[in-house]
Formats: C-alpha cells, structure tokens, sequence
C-alpha cells in the first residue's frame, strides 16, 4: 500500500477490494478466501486491507445488511430537534440505547436523525416514549411505506 505523509492512498488491490465488495460477498465457510481469491489476492491480506479501509474511513462499514421486517422486527427513521446545549447529551444518550444503530447531526430543524431496530414491530413505539421521557423532546417517526431496490455502486477508479 503506498504511504504519503502518513496518508493512505488507494493502490489497485484497494480499488477492486472496494469495487468487488460493493457487489456482493460469498455467503460460505471461508467467504473471505473465496472473495479474496475472485480479487486476486490471498485471505489474511483481504481481511487485513478492509480493517485498514475502515481505520482509514475509506469504507464507513462492512457487514451484512438485513431487512429487520423479514424477522418480525421493527425499523423506523426518526428525529428530533435538539438545543445545542444539549446536542451532545442527547447523542450520547442515544448511542446508548440499544435499539439505535445510529444517529447523526442535519443542518435543519429537525437536527438529530437516528435509525431505531427492534426485535419486535411493536417495540417502535414503546422506546421512542423512552427517549421522549428521558430527554424531555418530541421524537418524529417516520416509518417506511415503501420499499425500493437501489442497486447502488459507486465505482472506485
């Protein structure tokens, strides 16, 4: 991998790393064999290049996705508006709560945005009253009504 004043640059094992896994990754006993034998290079240099990819915030994830509603799960989108002087407080509350995957700060009235995931649909409803309770702040769901398929892929050259 080339090194420029401490800063990674992408070699081509990177880039088709990158374009290969945007793809899709084999669902197997070994996948990362499989997938680093389709790239051209060997498992332990694979798996070592994504964790560096991610370190280095050229990747910002690496994993399955899954429908939650398949499961029986609950999955909503929402929001808040949040005083700056709580900004912070109320993220790390968030990032506490274990049925968040995320939140992150909009420039917009509605400022903090969070993903919710729960075992059960039901679930939704019952830990946004818990954030509302906690941090004294409305909390907007906005629940999924449809479902699209965007193949996605954002070709590294």
């Amino acid at each position: 991998m080339s090194q420029t004043d401490d800063t990674h640059l992408l070699d081509d094992t990177d880039k088709r790393i990158i374009n290969s896994l945007q793809k899709g990754f084999p669902v197997c006993s070994r996948p990362f064999k499989k997938a680093a034998d389709e790239i051209g290079t060997n498992e332990d240099e694979l798996i070592s290049r994504i964790s560096i990819l991610l370190d280095e915030n050229f990747l910002t994830r690496f994993g399955p996705m899954y429908d939650a509603a398949e499961f029986g799960g609950g999955l909503t989108l929402a929001a808040m508006t949040v005083p700056d002087d709580k900004f912070d407080w109320v993220s790390d509350y968030l990032n506490s709560v274990k049925e968040v995957a995320h939140n992150y700060e909009r420039e917009h009235v509605l400022n903090m945005w969070f993903v919710l995931g729960t075992e059960h649909q039901d679930d939704i409803d019952r830990v946004i009253k818990q954030i509302e309770n906690e941090t004294g702040l409305v909390v907007y769901n906005m629940p999924k009504l449809h479902s699209f398929f965007v193949n996605l892929y954002l070709p590294v050259d």
